[in-house]
Formats: structure tokens, sequence, C-alpha cells
């Protein structure tokens, strides 16, 4: 795992934006569900869709290769709404470990209504839980992920993972 692999997320994220901001009453219902590969994309992005961008930030697993908070908070100032299409997960497991390279497909719309999509793939671990231990208990968790700005539009746009999990 490199650096490089979060830099590209992060400067995915960068594009899409948070300040703080109010619920209404049309915002999205809470979602905090880290027991699939695909919930935990889920609830990263219905996170970000709602503005909490520290509980955005915690879907990723704690390593030295995490986006920094204040590089994440920043990238979220002008985010509006988010939309996520995922692809069907491939798992590759071993020595109690599975990760998963999730297809994904993004449509951040910013507060002045301009919409990118962007397209790629998420790589999710898991430690099975029945070896672990130790506290903390390691949940699901993104640790990189790899998309690209693309042309096509939500619907029509296509993600693809690579064994590498680049897109």
């Amino acid at each position: 795992m490199t650096g490089r692999r979060f830099g590209v997320a992060a400067a995915f994220l960068a594009v899409l934006a948070p300040g703080a901001r109010a619920q209404t009453p049309d915002a999205a219902p809470y979602l905090d569900d880290r027991s699939t590969p695909e919930a935990v994309l889920r609830s990263l992005y219905n996170a970000v869709d709602r503005g909490e961008i520290v509980r955005a930030w915690s879907y990723f697993r704690d390593t030295p290769e995490r986006p920094d908070f204040e590089t994440f908070r920043r990238g979220y100032e002008t985010t509006l709404a988010v939309r996520l299409r995922l692809g069907t997960a491939s798992a590759e497991s071993g020595m109690s470990q599975t990760d998963w390279r999730v297809p994904a497909v993004i449509e951040a719309r910013d507060r002045n209504g301009t919409r990118r999509v962007f397209a790629g793939c998420y790589t999710i671990h898991q430690t099975q839980p029945g070896v672990q231990g130790e506290p903390p208990f390691r949940p699901i968790a993104v640790t990189a992920g790899h998309l690209r700005a693309v042309d096509a539009g939500f619907d029509a746009a296509e993600a693809t993972c690579t064994p590498d999990a680049t897109p």
C-alpha cells in the first residue's frame, strides 16, 4: 500500500467538499453500516452527502497512508450532494484477512450546481473479527481508492477494478 493510492482518493475527494451544514428535512437518512464492503462505501458517501466529514473520514483504515483529516475536510467545502453506484465486489482472502475490490461511480454536485462524475475502484479490508484479540476492534474499512473524472454521465459511466485496484 502506498501513500499514492490514498493521494488519488484524497484528490478525488478534494473536488467534493463539506463545510458543516445544517441538515434539511430532505437530507438522506443517517446510515452507518460497516458489515459489508458495499455498506462501508454507502455509509462513507452518506456521510459526505450529509456533510458529516469526520464520520466520512472514519471509514478509512487508520494507517499512515490514510489521508490527513485537514486535507480531507478542506476537500468538501463546496460539496452539496453526492450519488453513488457500486459494481460487484470481488474478494481475495488469506491469513484471516479479506480484501475486496469494489467498482464505484460517483456524481458530485457542488454549491454552484456543477456536477462531476468519477469512476474507479476502492479496496476495502477486513481482518476477521475472530482473530482480533485486543482492542480496539478494527471494522471493515477503506484502504485505497482510485477514481478519475470521466466524461460520461452518472448512469452511463462504467467502473472496473484491476487486480491492483486501479481503474
